[in-house]
């Protein structure tokens, strides 16, 4: 017989705490090891019981559940997040997909969603509330159109892809210039059109990307 999953409760509502509890160790392979009122209580019980699984309320006294998530991100905690929310909106959800988080589970539907979001996230899955499809979708159609929108090599122009070309080989401003019979100020404005039109920032950056791209350009 497997260990059970070792789960922590954090909500400031002690009456949503028992009911999920409740709903929670009904299921033979899960135990609720601790349980906090707020964002401080989270992060000392998570360090005292070592869960697998913390559930997060995301509006909690003190520090809130994108705060506590952050925390255990930088002590490198191993525990995967749930977060509970009454939020629906898009801005919120995706702050909280961005940061990491495998489960956004809505409050309204938690006792119904619980169990099913604990296996998933404790077998490195994800899982999102199913009201809340709309707004997955809404994120991939956005990440698809972002990434249909973002300027490319093929983007540049022909002089400019010599330029960075150029560039992929360690030479100077001054011996670009030279090769293609042209002044260092037109070199500069090629390399800051190429560095507009890649979102590249800093000469540094301009040529570790020349030489990591440096085949297809």
């Amino acid at each position: 017989m497997n260990d059970p999953i070792r789960i922590v409760i954090a909500d400031d509502h002690p009456i949503f705490r028992k009911g999920l509890r409740q709903v929670i160790e009904s299921v033979p392979d899960l135990l609720v090891v601790a349980e906090a009122e707020n964002g401080d209580e989270a992060l000392k019980a998570i360090e005292a019981a070592n869960p697998q699984v913390v559930i997060l309320d995301v509006d909690m006294p003190g520090r809130d559940g994108f705060a506590v998530a952050q925390a255990l991100q930088e002590k490198r905690v191993a525990v995967e997040i749930i977060f509970l929310t009454m939020h629906k909106t898009e801005a919120v959800f995706n702050a909280a997909l961005n940061l990491g988080i495998k489960g956004y589970v809505l409050k309204d539907s938690a006792l119904a969603d619980v169990v099913n979001a604990i296996k998933a996230v404790s077998s490195g899955q994800n899982f999102i509330s199913p009201a809340l499809s709309t707004l997955l979708l809404q994120r991939s159609r956005r990440a698809t159109q972002f990434a249909a929108q973002t300027p490319t090599i093929n983007d540049l122009t022909p002089t400019e892809r010599r330029v960075l070309r150029l560039v992929a080989q360690s030479k100077t401003n001054k011996q670009i210039a030279a090769e293609l019979c042209v002044s260092v100020r037109t070199v500069e404005h090629h390399r800051s059109n190429i560095c507009a039109k890649l979102g590249i920032t800093g000469s540094h950056n301009l040529i570790r990307f020349a030489i990591t791209h440096q085949s297809e350009i």
